[in-house]
């Protein structure tokens, strides 16, 4: 054999074996590490916009958390206010209950003097119809001096 036949051959062997690789094995292999590729990147994408998403759900979270504390703070000065205003009203109403009471207690009072007065004057008068009659050793006549005695009576 030839050394030349021998080399021809293995190099034509190994074109073949090169032919054939690139045609039916290296297309594949090929596809499959580009397959591979697109979904190592797709991956990282999608793990990107998770990454983004979770910030924004972060952001949103703890915009709602303040969100509803302010709602909860603006709640509770509305609950106090409401409740010093309902107390008020009650101090008020209990304050205008304690002067009708004191109203109505004055009034009564101005009718038991006027009352006390009148009867006061009654006696009085009959005191002193009593006493002219001891001085006068006599019986005054009530009726026939009934307007002396209702001036009398004015004038205590």
């Amino acid at each position: 054999m030839n050394i030349t036949a021998t080399l021809f051959v293995q190099a034509l062997s190994f074109a073949l074996l090169i032919w054939f690789a690139a045609k039916f094995i290296w297309p594949p292999l090929a596809n499959a590490i580009e397959e591979r590729n697109r979904r190592i990147s797709d991956g990282l994408a999608a793990a990107e916009k998770g990454k983004a998403a979770l910030v924004e759900a972060e952001r949103k979270g703890d915009a709602e958390v303040k969100a509803a504390r302010e709602r909860a703070s603006t709640m509770l000065g509305e609950t106090e206010k409401r409740a010093a205003q309902i107390i008020e009203e009650a101090r008020d109403a209990a304050k205008a209950e304690a002067d009708r009471m004191i109203a109505g207690a004055r009034e009564q009072i101005a009718s038991e003097l006027a009352k006390a007065k009148t009867e006061l004057r009654e006696q009085v008068a009959s005191l002193a119809v009593a006493g002219a009659e001891k001085i006068l050793q006599r019986e005054v006549d009530a009726r026939a001096h009934a307007e002396m005695l209702g001036k009398l009576k004015a004038q205590l």
